[in-house]
């Protein structure tokens, strides 16, 4: 089980980022989000891969913006072809986990996030650029789940970390974009 879905007991929030990556061993190693690095967004990430994953990035891209206007089902269907594209683009899975909390699936978003930390975590880009993303998100699935304690753990950490993004405590598809 990963931090990302299992709480951790922190003395002050300076810890968050070790404690975001922490897995069942309770040690995680991790710099500390400064609020000068910018979060790795979808289109931040563009040009950091090859050419399907660029690819893959737009479709995620074209998803956020379909979620943005108001239409979910052309969402979804652009994240689907982004993982049908590279299903490795652990940005796809987060833009469904997003989607999913947006709409009230909070337990289809979770099994969403947690592929996304697996690939993030298997290309070695676990730290503090994607940490933003785990902690709110999964403070997120908590509220939805009920778990308001943990929730308000993860959103005073998540606004610790990005205050411009998680202080409404959601995640719209423009700041993921």
């Amino acid at each position: 089980m990963t931090s990302w879905i299992r709480p951790a007991i922190v003395s002050g929030l300076a810890a968050v980022s070790s404690f975001v990556l922490v897995g069942c061993a309770g040690v995680g190693v991790s710099t500390p989000l400064h609020r000068s690095d910018a979060p790795l967004t979808a289109s931040r990430a563009l040009g950091q891969g090859d050419a399907t994953r660029d690819a893959s990035l737009r479709l995620v891209i074209a998803g956020l913006d379909e979620d943005e206007a108001g239409r979910p089902s052309r969402a979804v269907a652009s994240y689907q072809r982004a993982i049908r594209v590279d299903s490795t683009n652990a940005f796809a899975y987060l833009a469904l986990a997003r989607h999913h909390l947006e709409y009230g699936s909070a337990r289809e978003a979770s099994a969403f996030l947690e592929q996304a930390r697996a690939l993030f975590e298997a290309e070695g880009r676990l730290g503090p650029d994607v940490d933003v993303w785990g902690v709110g998100l999964r403070a997120w699935i908590d509220r939805g789940m009920g778990r308001d304690s943990a929730a308000d753990t993860r959103f005073e950490a998540a606004r610790e970390l990005s205050p411009e993004i998680w202080a409404d405590e959601l995640l719209s598809a423009d700041e993921m974009r």
